[in-house]
């Protein structure tokens, strides 16, 4: 994981590095931090979205007309629960935590400059495995034979069509997005499985406050 992220750090500062360049005069540098919900889409077994946070780095420069160009760099802990049974505490819902960095490239289409923007474009994230309490690895996830602690190695990349929208004022902007995932983010564990078809698909709503240098 650790490697993972230290070459998505290179390939984002190479980038900007090159996007600087181009467009020196125009360019920003912005600071982010928000919060995220995501939800885990799947017929495997019943999850909850949650609530998580993300914090990141973005460069943002002119492309094309009233287009520009947004690299973004970020790091999340992404959350969900799904529902489980105990033998000491019966039903319960057991929290699912999701460490990741991202990655993306989008064009911003400007409609009001420098204070109303639409985006699109691709993110690439990067897992770790999801962690849990490790009083509940031994739970049940309800209606399966499967134990909580069974499902925590998911696939270790993940691809996100995004779309967002950007507000605000030149130096401080306001951004929502969504992101959804079109790989099958549970296809790892039909690596082990025994008749199980394991396909969960993630769906992110991000929202971040922008800090322009």
């Amino acid at each position: 994981m650790k490697k993972l992220v230290l070459l998505l750090m290179f390939v984002w500062s190479y980038t900007s590095s090159y996007s600087q360049y181009g467009y020196r005069d125009s360019n920003r540098i912005g600071i982010t931090l928000g919060a995220n919900q995501f939800t885990l889409n799947t017929s495997n077994f019943s999850s909850k979205p949650d609530l998580g946070w993300s914090a990141g780095l973005s460069v943002r420069g002119n492309f094309y007309d009233n287009w520009d160009l947004v690299y973004a760099l970020q790091f999340s802990e992404n959350n969900f629960s799904v529902a489980t049974t105990s033998l000491i505490s019966g039903k319960e819902d057991v929290n699912y935590k999701l460490s990741s960095a991202q990655i993306a490239l989008s064009l911003s289409y400007i409609l009001v400059e420098n204070h109303l923007s639409i985006e699109i474009g691709p993110l690439l994230q990067v897992n770790g495995k999801l962690q849990i309490d490790k009083s509940n690895e031994n739970n049940t996830i309800s209606g399966t034979t499967l134990l909580a602690k069974d499902i925590v190695d998911i696939s270790k990349f993940n691809f996100y069509p995004t779309v967002g929208l950007t507000t605000g004022l030149k130096h401080f902007r306001l951004n929502v997005s969504y992101q959804y995932g079109i790989n099958n983010m549970l296809g790892n564990l039909n690596k082990n499985s025994t008749g199980v078809n394991f396909k969960g698909n993630a769906g992110i709503v991000n929202g971040n406050v922008i800090l322009y240098l």
